[in-house]
């Protein structure tokens, strides 16, 4: 197990040292805010297909372990690709690549490291750790590089660390896995279930916030004056508090219940958005990072239970595919796109302002929605007892 936990590491840390810099990148060059929220809106739209195609490429040829090497390896060259192209039309054709190659490899990994647990499925976080531990301990490194050298170094550090990525991958025993979540298949859940319609709404909401928040936060903060070693740190406390939740996720859940766990998430996705809205100072916004454990994190795994419970009889891995894909696809590449041109017309602080209000409608009409159905159940709990 310990080269699923190394892999965890690694890939985090590249992945912490590269992607919050990416829309600082983006604007050093030269782009619009625009522009900048296609291309870290192309991600997400491609992860919905990019997993199913290659998963269909794998199990035809049963080369499951070369499929990892081959994505791990044609990510790190995107990367190292991705730092010396200027031009926007040619970083939409890298990043396109770049997330072909991403999208298939957590998946890949998530499903050995839970067949190597075999009975003990539950241990699944204490390896999942890891992967926060990476992230963490290398955001403010990367900060402190990039601040004392240039951005450029960011791209450096992140393939480096790909590269032993790659040699964890070597080691790492990969089993027969099925990719395909049926994501399109299973969107049908989407208009044929009045609640799968309404869960399917908050997480979209959620994951266009976290976007917002993900790609550009590091723009809102060198605004506000913070140095690179302040935003590496940003990112430690955001880690540290999703570690705690993650910890605490089981006695959450059997407090509050999922339906509750959405609600407090999204309560603190508006306090954290507005927090951001009115901070004068970098020192607030990196405060309120410690509330990516109450938002992120709770709704990760509020989530997953709830799609579960919802999921009709032998469609657990449809419905996770869909909570997946509408939160981290769809919900992620919407809140990157649209959170560019509001910060192109309207500025950051407005930027962030405007996405906690869409969080508080959104949170509104959830509660709403929840009073509708206790309501008609209420009624035909009545309508059943009468004589």
């Amino acid at each position: 197990m310990r080269y699923s936990k190394l892999f965890y590491f690694f890939i985090f840390a590249a992945l912490a040292s590269l992607l919050p810099f990416l829309a600082l990148y983006y604007e050093q060059i030269g782009l619009s805010g625009g522009q900048i929220g296609l291309l870290v809106g192309i991600p997400p739209l491609v992860s919905l297909v990019s997993a199913t195609l290659f998963g269909a490429i794998a199990d035809a040829t049963r080369q499951h372990k070369l499929l990892l090497l081959t994505t791990v390896s044609g990510y790190t060259l995107s990367v190292l690709a991705l730092s010396r192209v200027t031009q926007f039309g040619g970083l939409v054709v890298v990043m396109f690549v770049y997330a072909l190659f991403f999208a298939p490899i957590l998946p890949l990994v998530d499903k050995t490291t839970l067949d190597l647990l075999g009975n003990n499925k539950e241990a699944y976080g204490r390896q999942r750790l890891w992967g926060s531990l990476g992230y963490g301990l290398a955001a403010p490194a990367a900060g402190v590089i990039i601040e004392a050298t240039e951005l450029h170094w960011a791209f450096y550090i992140c393939g480096g660390l790909l590269l032993v990525l790659v040699l964890v991958s070597t080691r790492l025993p990969v089993g027969q896995v099925n990719l395909d979540g049926h994501v399109w298949q299973g969107m049908r859940l989407l208009v044929t279930s009045w609640r799968w319609a309404v869960f399917l709404a908050v997480v979209f909401i959620g994951g266009a916030a976290l976007a917002v928040n993900t790609n550009y936060l590091f723009l809102y903060l060198a605004e506000l004056g913070a140095s690179k070693s302040w935003m590496g740190l940003s990112q430690s406390l955001a880690t540290a508090s999703e570690v705690v939740i993650l910890f605490f996720s089981a006695q959450l859940m059997a407090r509050f219940g999922t339906r509750g766990l959405l609600i407090i998430s999204m309560l603190f996705w508006v306090i954290r958005l507005l927090g951001y809205a009115v901070a004068t100072s970098a020192a607030v916004v990196i405060a309120l990072q410690l509330l990516h454990g109450p938002t992120f994190a709770i709704m990760l795994v509020a989530g997953v239970a709830h799609a579960d419970r919802l999921a009709p009889a032998g469609m657990g891995v449809t419905a996770q595919g869909v909570f997946s894909g509408v939160m981290l696809g769809l919900g992620a590449a919407f809140g990157a796109i649209i959170g560019g041109f509001a910060y192109q017309s309207l500025g950051l602080a407005a930027m962030f302002g405007w996405a906690g209000a869409g969080v508080l409608l959104a949170l509104f009409l959830f509660v709403a929605a929840g009073r509708v159905v206790a309501n008609r159940r209420l009624k035909a709990a009545i309508t059943e007892v009468k004589p």
